[in-house]
């Protein structure tokens, strides 16, 4: 398996991951989730009934092969932590060396600069997810299984993912 489609099934398995997980947060509430995805699948961690998650997962590929693309982007992503920290901080680095000034208005400016930068963060992390970090192109992708395990008081569910059948 190449690089491409590697990064390809990490793609698809994030979006599975999402889709979910907006599945679930229709049928549980209050839910308190968190997810991890990789190139075999996906993991939930939190405290949710197991036959939801199966459900929800298979309703999660059958809508996203329907073209239901909304579900493959989620609001509490880190792809979206991770976009706000690296624009505030190129924010911050850029206004640093480039204003100058006494040391006050300078930091006035790395601070407005910041925020002009966690502004723009949330939009900007939803677009990643949607052109980077997850795909909906789901061809020959379905669930191959799912297992649940408690760690202490923990409750994890793993989703294995099979591609290309």
């Amino acid at each position: 398996m190449g690089n491409i489609a590697l990064l390809d099934r990490i793609r698809q398995n994030h979006a599975l991951e999402h889709a979910t997980m907006h599945i679930l947060g229709e049928l549980c509430t209050p839910l308190r989730l968190m997810g991890r995805s990789d190139w075999n699948g996906f993991t939930l961690y939190g405290e949710v009934d197991t036959q939801d998650v199966a459900r929800a997962a298979q309703e999660a590929v059958a809508r996203l092969k329907d073209g239901d693309w909304r579900l493959a982007i989620h609001p509490n992503c880190g792809t979206n932590l991770a976009v706000g920290g690296v624009l505030a901080s190129s924010a911050a680095y850029t206004t640093a060396i480039s204003v100058h000034g006494s040391r006050w208005g300078r930091a006035a400016a790395v601070v407005m600069a910041m925020m002009a930068a966690f502004a723009i963060a949330r939009p900007v992390g939803l677009a990643v997810q949607q052109y980077v970090t997850t795909t909906c192109v789901l061809d020959g992708v379905r669930i191959r299984v799912l297992r649940r395990a408690s760690k202490g008081k923990l409750t994890v569910h793993r989703v294995a993912v099979e591609h290309g059948v």
